[in-house]
């Protein structure tokens, strides 16, 4: 998706969420998209990103771009063993989930149903989830906690769950029944 939007753009976006929001919004050391955009690497727009663009080929496997495969295992940890592709969409999409909590927690949104709209139209959340309450209360506020809790002793705390979320765990509440 970053070479699809473009790594320049993701970029800016990063420095911006980082100063408005902190370490709350981190996701790695920002260094690591600093040096792609460096280097060139700017996404599908300029033929290399992750991966390699040629205009001629349509679908298809891509091959990876050796200058940020090398960038990237700069930033490894060493000894980390890379997540599974689950892993990193649950991960991801935990987060966008917690996020929308926290908007919910913070009266950044009125409600659960604007949420869940704002979400699918605004950033193009699965409608198929319903958006992310409607995912909270069908996965369960629960089993949402618990997986971030996992998630927050293993990673950090970047996957704590919002107060929210855990007050509608501990009392069973839906969201959209709110």
């Amino acid at each position: 998706l970053v070479d699809e939007v473009g790594i320049d753009v993701a970029y800016k976006v990063t420095k911006y969420f980082l100063e408005v929001f902190g370490d709350r919004i981190s996701a790695g050391d920002p260094r690591v998209i600093e040096e792609l955009v460096e280097s060139g690497c700017l996404g599908k727009k300029s033929g290399k990103g992750i991966y390699l663009y040629d205009k001629r080929q349509k679908g298809g496997v891509r091959q990876l771009n050796p200058v940020a495969e090398k960038i990237l295992q700069r930033y490894r940890t060493p000894g980390q063993a890379a997540p599974s592709t689950e892993d990193v969409q649950w991960r991801t999409y935990m987060r966008s989930v917690n996020e929308a909590a926290l908007c919910l927690q913070e009266e950044i949104i009125a409600n659960p149903v604007d949420g869940n709209i704002g979400m699918i139209f605004g950033i193009g959340h699965c409608p198929q989830r319903g958006g992310p309450f409607q995912f909270l209360d069908t996965y369960g506020a629960q089993n949402f906690v618990d997986k971030m809790r996992q998630y927050e002793e293993n990673i950090g705390f970047r996957f704590e769950p919002a107060q929210i979320v855990i007050d509608y765990a501990n009392s069973g509440k839906k969201f959209m029944s709110s």
